[in-house]
């Protein structure tokens, strides 16, 4: 049977950030705005971000060159090369969500991290160098999009601990002063709406993500879908926006105050589509802890999740998290690598 399609009445809130990444009058007020939304959705759309356009511009036209290779060109990238910093390519059917092969392909990249880095020395998974096309341009311009984009973070989880009424440098001093950033680029390829009508396939499946924000760049198809009490709501594309939402640790560090939402894709275009999800998370080795003080009616919300997990019952580290997570994401590599 088809989903039902999403409802396209219900709107995301659109806030202007350029408060706080230029660290100008307004941050508590846009605050305010993130701390509403994180309430009512856990997704939201930024706009006045300050990420050039021009380097999106660029990134998303070499990506596309890299997508319209043939499966043995971009197979010199694949994620097995990059051993345990978990980097590269994987082709359309490669990763999973619930169990079932998602109708995308995609890169994985992280901090570029020389090898005499101690993370790196150590054998730390998800640490490492990345896996980059030999495209020019390609490197440099995924490393400045990095860069850009972690200082975008950090003043997001300023706005954030300003939301909840703590200090500005909460999240900095406890977990992400040296945040673990995994960055994603996949392609959707076109898929007829009969074809996925019949296999019930996604691009992606219902999921939450793991960590504390992601920043989604996406191009103009369309396809995002966010899980509402009232059902499943369009997240269609905004020029010069990112969608953001929280991720499973700010979930278990508000107690659930800021719930981090399921969402899913499909792409409906009569062709491929691109996104840029830049996951902004806790540093690998830190133990993330609930919120003192944070005046909150809990309720664990594991029976209504699509995995019927609970983020409030784990223990260990953020890696340890999130590496249980990635082995059920790709348990051949996971097999190979620890």
């Amino acid at each position: 049977m088809a989903p039902q399609n999403a409802n396209t009445c219900i709107k995301l809130p659109v806030i202007d950030v350029s408060p706080l990444t230029t660290r100008s009058a307004g941050e508590n007020i846009v605050a305010a705005q993130i701390g509403e939304a994180c309430r009512d959705m856990g997704f939201f759309y930024i706009v006045g971000h300050g990420i050039d356009v021009a380097l999106q511009t660029r990134l998303e036209e070499l990506s596309k060159k890299f997508f319209a290779q043939s499966k043995e060109a971009k197979m010199d990238i694949r994620m097995p090369l990059a051993g345990s910093a978990w980097r590269g390519y994987f082709p359309v059917g490669g990763e999973l969500t619930s169990g079932k092969p998602d109708m995308k392909e995609g890169i994985y990249f992280g901090a570029e991290l020389s090898d005499d880095h101690p993370m790196v020395k150590a054998g730390v998974p998800v640490h490492g160098k990345n896996l980059f096309p030999s495209i020019a341009g390609f490197r440099e311009t995924v490393l400045e999009y990095l860069d850009a984009q972690t200082q975008l973070g950090h003043a997001l989880m300023r706005g954030l601990a300003l939301s909840l009424g703590l200090s500005e440098s909460y999240f900095a001093d406890r977990y992400t002063a040296d945040p673990l950033i995994l960055f994603r680029i996949f392609n959707y390829p076109y898929q007829p709406a009969d074809d996925a009508a019949k296999s019930g396939s996604w691009g992606v499946g219902e999921h939450t993500d793991y960590g504390v924000l992601t920043i989604l760049k996406q191009d103009d198809a369309g396809g995002l879908e966010v899980k509402s009490d009232g059902g499943w709501i369009s997240a269609p594309p905004i020029e010069n926006s990112f969608v953001c939402n929280i991720g499973d640790m700010l979930d278990r560090m508000t107690r659930g105050l800021y719930r981090s939402t399921p969402h899913r894709v499909r792409n409906p275009a009569p062709r491929d589509r691109l996104s840029f999800p830049f996951f902004f998370d806790p540093n690998f080795n830190a133990e993330v802890s609930a919120i003192e003080g944070l005046s909150v009616d809990f309720q664990d919300d594991k029976h209504q999740r699509w995995d019927r997990s609970s983020v409030h019952e784990i223990s260990g580290t953020y890696g340890d998290y999130l590496l249980g997570k990635v082995s059920k994401v790709f348990p051949d590599l996971r097999r190979a690598v620890l």
